[in-house]
């Protein structure tokens, strides 16, 4: 059985980052039109809550990729589920994920990503583990910077749980 801890990042720090994100990469990227990457599902709230920020023209892609499975720990094996719609040679990507953790997934998607010739591909994630890092790899857009502790809410989950909390979440890990 599981059951939230504590609130790590609470809904309002959530949202006054988002929307400087927003800033940021509006800043960045004025008079272009910039391509979304969500990966789903649990970037899928972050997703929406920045497009709606960005003061750009943007169009929208989705992909779905796999390395958890069920468990809390990364099997290491990265998946393409669901691959992007329409061809990206030529456009500014902007891969926006839920939380970079070992590094592993991203890093493989970026290298798969760019042998598609896009003119630039950058990654935004609300959240940044990099004490589990297993591959050097960064984001050029972050949220928060995280301790290693198991976070659910704002998109992610455990087991297809949580996804809908308002804040980001510590996730008390207890055995059933």
């Amino acid at each position: 059985m599981q059951r939230i801890k504590s609130i790590m990042i609470p809904e309002a720090d959530v949202k006054r980052r988002v929307k400087e994100l927003a800033a940021e990469i509006s800043k960045d990227y004025k008079g272009k039109t910039v391509t979304l990457i969500c990966i789903l599902s649990g970037a899928s709230i972050f997703f929406a809550d920045l497009a709606r920020e960005l003061d750009l023209d943007v169009r929208f892609e989705f992909m779905s990729v796999s390395s958890y499975g069920g468990g809390t720990v990364s099997s290491g094996e990265v998946k393409i589920l669901k691959d992007v719609n329409h061809p990206i040679v030529g456009q500014n990507v902007i891969i926006v994920e839920d939380i970079i953790d070992s590094g592993c997934t991203l890093s493989f998607l970026k290298r798969v990503l760019e042998q598609r010739n896009p003119a630039s591909i950058k990654v935004c994630t609300i959240l940044d583990k990099p004490s589990r890092r297993k591959v050097d790899f960064k984001g050029e857009y972050v949220g928060f910077e995280i301790p290693d502790e198991f976070v659910v809410g704002y998109g992610l989950d455990y087991d297809g749980q949580y996804r809908n909390l308002k804040d980001v979440c510590v996730l008390e890990l207890t055995e059933d």
